[in-house]
């Protein structure tokens, strides 16, 4: 689908926006790629799958990712609850994108990490320097 206008992503009120923020989270694509390659999980699997994220963290941001429409929570009714989150179809359509950033990231990251420590050393010698 087209839209007949373009937005201004740089703009602070654009819709478009609003979506990459939600993308460029900390946690956000972590765990789109987690449900995207390892498929629907409840929250304590997601937590094994992403190392690092909080709890609340993990809620916030599967809440905020539902909001937007990427994930879907299903509760099963059963004695303990059991509550899954999986992608939504305009959540799958983001596994194509993401896998390709993942690769570039994979692709580039001894470069990267090269560009770190160049920075980190001009950092040190400038203070050395004065």
């Amino acid at each position: 689908m087209t839209d007949s206008f373009s937005h201004d992503v740089l703009s602070k009120n654009c819709p478009a926006r609003h979506v990459l923020e939600v993308l460029a989270d900390k946690w956000a694509l972590l765990l789109m790629y987690a449900l995207s390659s390892q498929g629907p999980a409840r929250t304590g699997e997601l937590r094994r799958r992403v190392c690092g994220i909080s709890e609340k963290m993990l809620i916030q941001t599967l809440r905020r990712m539902e909001r937007f429409g990427l994930v879907e929570r299903q509760s099963y009714p059963e004695v303990p609850p059991r509550v899954e989150y999986r992608l939504t179809g305009l959540g799958v359509s983001l596994s194509g994108p993401i896998r390709t950033l993942n690769l570039w990231v994979e692709d580039n990251v001894l470069a990267i990490q090269d560009a770190q420590q160049q920075y980190e050393q001009r950092l040190a010698q400038d203070a050395a320097e004065q």
